[in-house]
């Protein structure tokens, strides 16, 4: 699906997540599932010569090894001649609360064949990392997540990193690289992605990983904008709350 033939925006749930390890350091993880990440990372440990261990910290970006501890997501409707944006975060240390939150969200707003989920590399992580952590939970998949057996086209996911390739299948250029390169103003961060576990089990700042959870989903829905050839959200019509 093409970006511009999505007609109705404010049925678009841009989203982003935030995830860490399932536990901060390689010591504390079950003797089983140490054995299991260093058979996963065999070929990583190979090519960067380094341990299991030394690999451990890479665990959030594996659902198996991860967990979400935020999940941002931001509606546009129209406002004018342009579009106001409202974003928000479902965040906790439950991990099962905030995708029983995020699956109930869904199943009330965004349940037919004319809505989608919009992210930047959702295909690729965000959105089966979802959907494999709320099987995990034993939680029922929403019909936007529940894509087995469906053609590509029937699928509703919007993805504008894919949106990015133009049909380049080994192309990966990063939201702020894109968002500098566009003109798309983001707000300078204390923090990255590579941070957030040491935030999130250091300090202990879960409400400092959903401000940069928001800032992201920001960013994703400016970029999906930018990419139809529309005005970009100004700063009066977003909400982040």
């Amino acid at each position: 699906m093409r970006a511009e033939h999505v007609r109705d925006l404010s049925k678009v749930l841009f989203l982003d997540i935030e995830t860490v390890p399932g536990t901060y350091h390689w010591a504390d993880l079950d003797p089983v599932m140490q054995d299991l990440w260093a058979q996963k990372t065999r070929f990583r440990q190979e090519q960067q010569e380094k341990t299991a261990a030394e690999l451990y910290k890479e665990a959030g970006i594996f659902a198996e090894f991860g967990r979400i501890i935020c999940i941002g997501v931001g509606s546009l409707r129209r406002e004018g001649a342009g579009h106001a944006l409202r974003v928000t975060t479902l965040h906790g240390d439950d991990e099962a609360e905030v995708l029983t939150r995020f699956t109930e969200l869904l199943n009330k707003h965004y349940h037919t064949d004319d809505h989608w989920l919009c992210g930047h590399n959702g295909k690729e992580f965000d959105f089966p990392y979802i959907a494999r952590r709320a099987i995990v939970h034993g939680i029922k998949l929403p019909r936007l997540l529940d894509v087995a057996g469906l053609k590509p086209w029937e699928v509703g996911h919007l993805d504008t990193m894919n949106l990015w390739k133009f049909g380049d299948h080994k192309h990966f250029t990063s939201l702020a690289l894109l968002t500098h390169i566009l003109g798309i103003p983001t707000p300078k961060d204390d923090i990255s992605g590579a941070d957030v576990a040491r935030v999130y089990y250091e300090d202990n700042d879960l409400g400092r990983i959903a401000a940069y959870c928001k800032k992201d989903v920001v960013a994703t829905a400016q970029l999906f904008l930018r990419l139809r050839g529309e005005a970009l959200i100004p700063d009066a019509a977003i909400t982040l709350v």
